[in-house]
């Protein structure tokens, strides 16, 4: 009983961190990422709820934490904080400036919160890890962040673009997807000049305007993308 406790611990706090993203989470979509019984995440669930975790049930649609709930800052393992370090360096080969930028600042502030031992050690492997490419790595586009913000909101953009024959022009898209690629990043987005799908290349984009009046998200997942148009 004891050993199922200690198991149990670790998950609880998981699913906690799972709920702060703010999005509703269902008791199946819980059981499948921690390959428990849905039984056992309504168990879970009431435990979090008998701790005093305000948690917000919506019959039929899942769970979500009160508005303005905010756990204290984590305690990273250094485990944890050495694959964090990791990723930082692979985020560093990027070639969009404002993804390394905001991803700079986040790693910032988790750093923050590390432990003094954890947070020497962190920074040890920041300074002995490197990837080919990194130094003085060019960058080409400065917009990801813009568009990401545009895409998770449903607004428009308008973009100054110039395509691969060197035309030039003013559109207006409905962000829909980004892809990477070796040579640049990519925007799918309807373009309400063209009536259709289009790619964009970040590198050949002006600086985009977001605009405030949303669109109306359009239904498919972007395998669902690829199997009508491609």
């Amino acid at each position: 009983m004891i050993d199922a406790e200690i198991k149990r611990l670790p998950r609880l706090t998981a699913i906690l961190t799972q709920l702060q993203t703010g999005r509703l989470l269902t008791a199946t979509e819980l059981a499948t990422r921690f390959s428990v019984s849905v039984r056992t995440i309504y168990r879970d669930i009431r435990a979090l709820e008998q701790s005093g975790v305000p948690i917000v049930t919506e019959e039929g649609k899942g769970y979500s934490l009160m508005a303005h709930y905010r756990l204290p800052p984590v305690m990273f393992t250094e485990r944890e904080a050495n694959a964090l370090v990791l990723a930082e360096q692979l985020v560093l080969k990027n070639k969009d400036a404002s993804l390394v930028r905001d991803y700079m600042e986040a790693t910032d502030k988790v750093k923050a919160v590390l432990r003094n031992n954890v947070k020497e050690k962190a920074n040890l492997l920041a300074q002995r890890t490197q990837f080919d490419g990194i130094v003085n790595q060019e960058r080409s586009s400065d917009h990801l962040s813009q568009l990401q913000h545009a895409l998770t909101n449903y607004l428009p953009v308008r973009i100054h673009y110039t395509n691969e024959a060197g035309r030039k022009s003013n559109r207006v898209v409905e962000p829909f997807a980004l892809l990477h690629t070796h040579e640049s990043w990519l925007l799918i987005a309807w373009c309400r000049t063209r009536k259709a799908f289009r790619f964009f290349r970040l590198d050949r984009m002006g600086a985009p305007e977001v605009l405030q009046a949303p669109f109306q998200p359009h239904k498919m997942t972007l395998q669902e993308y690829f199997d009508k148009y491609h």
